[in-house]
């Protein structure tokens, strides 16, 4: 996945206009505002690095002027104590872009951190991490960026890249072949169907009416191993559902294509780093 600069820059004003609003009463009555000074971000933590040039943008809004050097970038692996880079510019747009800048660089680095520890979790399987569309409003598109980082994939962006029937469009519908054949008549060719199935009943009927993916919700590792073994290719299987880090390699294992995670969005831990002013 790849960003585009109004779409992170729309983000970050967003967050600035949260945390200045008009003036800051404490850098602005405090520093001169020719005062020129330079800081750096260290590693409080070991992981992978996401965010890296999204947090130095929040200093170039607030200072055109100010000069960067990034010395670790997105993807790489950080260690305790890493210094991540060098910045130097006025010394209010430092202090103003502080809590903005790290709150975003620690959040997606958190995202890529533990997704890339799943991604480690699976290796040898056939499954991929995918994320959910369980984000924080509004940070959707970083923590899906976040994601890719880590060495997940993402799953659909929003509601208009895939028609999935979860068991509450099936309960609100009426029956799964209704609904499928309902969306056939009217969504465009290149959409794809899910359908959410709790049970291999419902993995047999998934399969007769010949949709793209089948999610596997909450269903043991026993039943999955069975559903591959039913599907046998017809469909993309997808797991979900009480994936954790003790469960994870036994679902890989089972034989599932993708394996999606809302905890790597919507639950990880900051992604520990803090920011230096020179002295």
């Amino acid at each position: 996945m790849t960003l585009m600069q109004f779409q992170v820059d729309d983000i970050i004003k967003a967050a600035l206009l949260e945390d200045i609003n008009y003036v800051d009463v404490t850098t602005d009555y405090l520093v001169d505002e020719n005062a020129v000074a330079s800081a750096k971000y260290v590693a409080k933590d070991s992981g992978i690095l996401c965010g890296i040039d999204i947090a130095l943008r929040v200093f170039s809004l607030l200072d055109s002027g100010a000069e960067f050097e990034a010395l670790i970038h997105d993807g790489e692996p950080v260690k305790k104590g890493d210094i991540i880079a060098k910045i130097t510019g006025k010394t209010r747009a430092l202090l103003k872009g502080e809590r903005t800048a790290l709150n975003l660089l620690q959040h997606m680095s958190g995202v890529a951190t533990a997704t890339n520890k799943c991604v480690k979790l699976v290796e040898g399987t056939k499954a991929s991490i995918a994320d959910t569309r369980k984000t924080l409003p509004g940070l959707r598109a970083l923590q899906k960026y976040a994601v890719t980082v880590g060495g997940g994939k993402n799953h659909r962006y929003n509601l208009s890249d895939c028609a999935m029937l979860k068991d509450t469009h099936l309960d609100a519908y009426g029956s799964m072949a209704g609904a499928v054949g309902a969306l056939r008549e009217k969504m465009g060719h290149t959409v794809k169907i899910e359908v959410e199935v709790g049970n291999l009943e419902q993995l047999q009927e998934a399969l007769g009416l010949g949709v793209e993916i089948i999610m596997l919700d909450n269903m043991s590792c026993e039943d999955m191993a069975k559903a591959v073994e039913i599907t046998n290719g017809r469909a993309k299987l997808e797991a979900s559902g009480n994936v954790t880090a003790e469960t994870i390699r036994e679902i890989a294992e089972t034989g599932v294509d993708i394996i999606s995670i809302g905890a790597i969005t919507h639950s990880v831990k900051a992604f520990d780093i803090s920011m230096k002013i020179d002295k």
